[in-house]
């Protein structure tokens, strides 16, 4: 057998003590002398986005086994963005990201794995378990555990989305209490990640896209036993790679590639957070990534499938008509994606995808019926957000949005308000203070914008925040505005009354004031006092980065040569 990276903690006298507690674990010697295969996942009662994890991931170890390895299970951590939604726990959400990718890091390198399979679930859980594997450029597969199944309300399909906005139904007494109870206990009927196009399954698609996953795994409902099969073959594919010098991730995610990765975003009407996710997944290649090579694919790439919250179906239905096959097949045939860029099996996309269905016509339109000539998500520039700002389009029926100003200085501040509805048709709610260093953290807004949806005036204002937004989040909704508040950003020169102006078809977001007026304000601005002086929260403002470079902690593009054989 060639030399594996294992051989460190097994081979000579001075790893007597190695291989016993080895013995302890109930290896024998013909299973301490095989490849050690890591298999991480977030099996744990957090959130029912992970609850899919157990017999996928026995089934991932069973394909080690029979492949020759021995695998290694181990968990790391998550934070639910449901159960933290809208308090001061959302905070830990996209910090959650970079602790993942830690953790995978330490474990692999501490113990010297020579391959790795990871699981994700939670939105975090998917780019953290990917920015852990292109970290340490293992050979390595990724599945995503895959999402619940709709629930049914009044004979139509429902997702997590309908009781958040039906919160704010209630509170305008659109929905009595008792029918959102119903509500509340229909939505989500099972175990496994949101249902509609929101970021766990954005990302899961963007994991195929890349050429990290095991091929059309991504929308298979979480609670289906064929995930089974795929778990057991990407033991076998990074068994393979390990033993035949196959592709690490670092060989798979090249700049075409996360390319390739925008455009699947595109195309879906995926979530904002995706913008974030793929320069940080660039970022530990060590590929310079940010949110205008972003913009640049969202705005030649065609929206081609109908899906939640801007659409009509969700990841059953993308199944039940091929899966993510058909969309990459789909982009492929147009120009969209690379089809030459490689995958985990080391065959190309196109070799992959090449034989998958064609587009049904409803959940995905055929080629020259694209539901938008671009993309369902949009960069905007300006003098609001020189560095970027991320807007959902997709669904949206007004994409020009002019008025005043009302400025919060924190989610909760605007929450209060628009609870009391104490805000007018035409304001531009701004949050401010809430990004990676100011937050810290970026807190997901997807109470605030479900309620304001849930009022029946989600294209009647807009709301702008240097914070972030759920993929379920719906409306006039600009966020990731990028520099932030706490930096100096102009977010954090406007004041009540200046008019803003939202331009989707520009690709533009500006407070109209004259230059020197903002640098008259920029001269009298001083930073806010940190909102965290220790703890993990303290740790990572002083760390982080901007949201237009994936929010990262790090330089990127680590290195062990120690362990590069």
């Amino acid at each position: 057998m060639k030399a594996l990276r294992s051989d460190i903690t097994r081979e000579g006298l001075h790893r007597t003590p190695h291989r016993a507690f080895m013995r302890a674990m109930g290896l024998d010697d013909a299973a301490i002398a095989k490849p050690m295969i890591g298999v991480v996942s977030m099996k744990g009662e957090q959130t029912p986005c992970n609850m899919t994890h157990g017999f996928q991931v026995d089934a991932a170890k069973e394909g080690i086994a029979e492949a020759g390895g021995t695998p290694r299970e181990f968990t790391t951590i998550s934070v639910s963005d449901g159960i933290s939604m809208n308090h001061e726990g959302m905070k830990f959400s996209l910090v959650s990201r970079e602790l993942i990718a830690d953790s995978i890091e330490a474990v692999v390198h501490g113990l010297a794995y020579d391959g790795l399979v990871g699981f994700g679930g939670c939105d975090k859980t998917l780019p953290g378990v990917m920015m852990g594997m292109v970290r340490c450029n293992v050979p390595s597969v990724f599945i995503y555990g895959g999402a619940a199944l709709p629930g049914r309300f009044d004979g139509k399909d429902v997702t997590i989305l309908d009781s958040y906005e039906a919160v704010g139904a209630v509170l305008t007494g659109e929905m009595e209490e008792a029918t959102l109870a119903k509500l509340e206990r229909a939505c989500l009927p099972s175990v496994g990640a949101c249902a509609g196009q929101f970021t766990a399954n954005t990302m899961g698609m963007v994991s195929e896209a890349l050429g990290l996953s095991m091929p059309n795994v991504s929308m298979i409902p979480g609670v289906y036993s064929e995930r089974a099969g795929h778990a057991r073959r990407a033991g076998a594919v990074v068994m393979a790679a390990v033993l035949g010098n196959g592709p690490r991730p670092r060989d798979i995610v090249t700049k075409k590639a996360l390319e390739n990765a925008c455009a699947i975003v595109a195309a879906t009407g995926g979530s904002t957070n995706a913008a974030l996710h793929i320069p940080a997944i660039a970022h530990e290649a060590g590929i310079g990534f940010d949110m205008d090579n972003v913009a640049e694919v969202f705005a030649r790439t065609p929206l081609i499938a109908d899906l939640r919250p801007g659409g009509r179906f969700t990841a059953k239905d993308v199944h039940e008509v091929g899966g993510t096959a058909v969309i990459i097949r789909a982009l492929i045939e147009q120009g969209a994606i690379d089809g030459a860029c490689l995958t985990v099996s080391g065959e190309t996309l196109a070799q992959v995808y090449g034989s998958a269905a064609s587009p049904d016509g409803a959940v995905v339109r055929e080629h020259g019926k694209a539901i938008a000539p671009d993309g369902g998500v949009a960069v905007l520039k300006g003098n609001l957000c020189p560095d970027g700002a991320l807007i959902k389009v997709a669904g949206l029926k007004t994409l020009v949005h002019e008025g005043p100003a009302r400025v919060f200085e924190s989610e909760q501040d605007c929450a209060r308000a628009v609870e009391a509805r104490n805000y007018r048709a035409g304001d531009v709610l701004i949050i401010r203070n809430e990004g990676p260093v100011g937050g810290p953290g970026m807190q997901e807004m997807l109470g605030v914008t479900a309620l304001i949806y849930g009022q029946k005036m989600g294209e009647a204002v807009a709301l702008v925040t240097d914070g972030r937004f759920s993929g379920a989040t719906r409306g006039i909704c600009v966020g990731y505005v990028a520099p932030e508040a706490a930096v100096g950003g102009p977010l954090a020169l406007v004041r009540d009354g200046d008019r803003v102006r939202i331009d989707c078809t520009a690709r533009r977001m500006d407070v109209l004031l004259p230059d020197d007026e903002l640098a008259r304000r920029r001269a009298q601005w001083r930073p806010a006092p940190p909102r965290h002086r220790a703890g993990l929260l303290a740790k990572y403002a002083a760390q982080v980065g901007q949201a237009n470079k994936g929010a990262v902690t790090h330089a990127g593009g680590a290195e062990w040569p120690w362990f590069d054989r």
